[in-house]
């Protein structure tokens, strides 16, 4: 009997009408998704019978029907557009958050990240100041893991069990660090499937990009279709191995930028 499988969703920032995005830039805005686009990603997935969880509830799930939702960063969209529309689905989600996004113009405030959790959905750490991780010595690595769930316990005033990484930068150095801040799991943002099997610690997602289809997102959910997603994955990884991270994102901007002009998207 195959093994089932449970895909992790990675949401951002989610548009709303006559609202301006936290930022501008290509490499950004890829992953904005319209907030009718969210609603109708949730409400098909409850028609077609699927389960949305969080993190915590998703590792006890593995029935081939359940979908975990995550978002990263902490935008202030997080609470006013997507928890009302997850609510109103019986769907939950982890919120990863930035701590030292808080308070700036886009973001969540303090307050806000106590409502959020107040509505019953699980707070997750995406870092104190969104720094790629393996770029940074190891003071700051603490600082960015076991400080950053420090702090944001003080914020939410309840226990932070998950991390994920800032860009998806990660290596075996900083799944120590995740380790010894006493986070549970760490999501990434290489693409697949998580199986019982799955180290906690190397959690796969699947990025929901701007423009993804209903149709398309299904697809994912059920694990298909992922493989040409993951090789693309494998030579960006190579890309940021030889050229470094500076380099690599001012590269892919001006890549994305250029594609925007001419109205690349994704169907």
């Amino acid at each position: 009997m195959a093994e089932h499988g449970t895909v992790f969703l990675m949401y951002h920032e989610l548009a709303l009408p006559n609202r301006a995005l936290c930022h501008r830039e290509p490499g950004y805005t890829r992953y904005v998704v319209l907030a009718s686009d969210f609603r109708g990603h949730i409400e098909r997935l409850a028609d077609e019978g699927w389960r949305g969880t969080n993190v915590t509830e998703a590792l006890h799930s593995f029935d081939g029907k359940t979908v975990c939702i995550t978002f990263d960063d902490g935008c202030e969209t997080d609470l006013l557009a997507a928890a009302p529309i997850l609510k109103e689905f019986g769907f939950g989600a982890t919120f990863y958050i930035t701590c030292g996004f808080l308070g700036q113009p886009g973001y969540m405030s303090e307050a806000q990240v106590r409502n959020l959790a107040a509505l019953g959905f699980e707070i997750g750490c995406h870092s104190r100041t969104h720094s790629y991780l393996t770029d940074v010595d190891d003071t700051q690595l603490r600082d960015e893991t076991a400080g950053a769930k420090d702090r944001l316990e003080q914020i939410a005033r309840l226990s932070v069990e998950h991390f994920s990484c800032p860009g998806g930068r990660w290596n075996g150095h900083v799944i120590e660090a995740v380790k010894a801040a006493q986070f549970r799991t760490m999501a990434t943002s290489r693409t697949g499937m998580n199986f019982a099997s799955t180290d906690p610690f190397t959690l796969t997602r699947i990025s929901v990009l701007s423009g993804t289809s209903v149709a398309v997102l299904l697809r994912e959910c059920r694990g298909q279709g992922l493989l040409g997603t993951r090789l693309k994955e494998k030579t960006r990884e190579t890309a940021r191995r030889v050229l470094g991270n500076s380099t690599y994102d001012s590269l892919r901007n001006l890549i994305l930028g250029r594609e925007e002009d001419s109205g690349s998207h994704r169907s």
